[in-house]
């Protein structure tokens, strides 16, 4: 457990925030200028804050009040930036045993071999950094953070400085990462797509405050809670593969009710959880028919609100879970919406972007 209470100011923002994160990979999210990367340095120990308490598990790693401020290299935390940051003169193995000099013990070769083989990087160890992609650096340093023995990992917007088909390369390992290192992850993203994909707890932002936190399915799935703006909000539904279809589908159980989408890596049985944008989302009062999308939610109006300009944001509680639609106050109007309505969550199969597809 993280424990984190912090209050500093800078031009133009007060941050005053509190939270807890439990094991797992908990996402600081929200747009830039937030605060995002002020928490994780305090965090880390490169920002002394005016007034604050850092706790993980139950070490103490800063209280202001009682004078305790430890140094970066007491705190025992593995830290991915958002450039892989490694050393270009030494080779990929020198640089994963690095974070060792600095832990508490030095990891056994099995542990070595299991970061290594976890990652993807034994044919890299006797490369340089010069030698490697974008993605293969960001995967040395995951494992250089694994292997100095953490009792905390950080990670500072770490796909942010990567094309899209290197993010897409580098997210399955953060997933590994998340179930199976048994180490919890602070990550900071303004990525929906990102949040939704990993996320086991969210802990919103806004101009410095948390306004929400909780499961990222509950955060995301809460209309009130935009940190990244209205266009990149959607709602996370957890599923279970059920078949694969000769015609390049695959269809998932979603609390019962089938949802068509095109093929995804797996066999029937496996875990997914995936993001649908709100925007991708079209509401119908009644069932409709005659239409060419496969996927027909039904559900409950729970909640609706009404943006600045022409918008609006419903949340639909489905089988399969919550659902938020964008749609236009005029249409919200005219289906004369209110809580506790029936309604259906139309969604186009191939508006789910591969991206927005996860392991649970």
């Amino acid at each position: 457990m993280l424990e984190v209470s912090l209050t500093h100011r800078f031009e133009g923002i007060a941050l005053d925030i509190g939270f807890q994160a439990p094991a797992g990979l908990t996402v600081l999210f929200g747009r830039s200028g937030s605060g995002k990367t002020t928490i994780v340095n305090a965090v880390a120990g490169l920002l002394r804050p005016d007034a604050g308490r850092i706790v993980v598990d139950d070490r103490v790693l800063l209280d202001s009040a009682r004078g305790i401020h430890l140094p970066p290299h007491r705190r025992q935390l593995g830290y991915i930036f958002q450039e892989g940051r490694l050393f270009p003169h030494l080779t990929v193995r020198q640089n994963l045993k690095f974070g060792a000099w600095f832990s508490a013990r030095t990891p056994p070769r099995a542990e070595f071999d299991r970061v290594v083989g976890m990652l993807g990087i034994g044919p890299l160890l006797d490369r340089r950094p010069g030698a490697l992609s974008g993605g293969e650096k960001q995967r040395v340093a995951i494992g250089r953070a694994l292997l100095s023995a953490p009792r905390l990992i950080l990670a500072d917007e770490p796909l942010a400085a990567l094309d899209a088909p290197r993010k897409a390369e580098i997210l399955p390992y953060f997933e590994r990462l998340r179930d199976e290192a048994a180490v919890p992850i602070l990550y900071v993203s303004h990525s929906a797509s990102e949040v939704a994909r990993l996320a086991t707890t969210v802990v919103a932002l806004e101009t410095g405050q948390v306004i929400r936190q909780g499961p990222a399915a509950e955060v995301l799935g809460d209309p009130s809670v935009l940190p990244a703006g209205a266009r990149e909000a959607g709602a996370v539904l957890s599923a279970r593969i059920a078949a694969q279809h000769e015609d390049g589908l695959t269809e998932l159980d979603a609390g019962g009710h089938p949802l068509f989408l095109p093929r995804i890596a797996g066999d029937t049985g496996t875990p997914v959880r995936l993001r649908i944008a709100a925007h991708d989302v079209i509401l119908s009062r009644e069932r409709p028919v005659g239409l060419s999308s496969l996927n027909i939610l039904p559900g409950t109006v729970a909640e609706l609100r009404a943006g600045e300009g022409p918008g609006a944001m419903v949340a639909l509680d489905t089988p399969a879970g919550r659902v938020l639609a964008r749609i236009t106050r005029r249409s919200a109007s005219a289906l004369e919406l209110a809580p506790g309505q029936s309604c259906h969550a139309i969604v186009k199969s191939v508006a789910v972007a591969p991206d927005d597809i996860g392991g649970r």
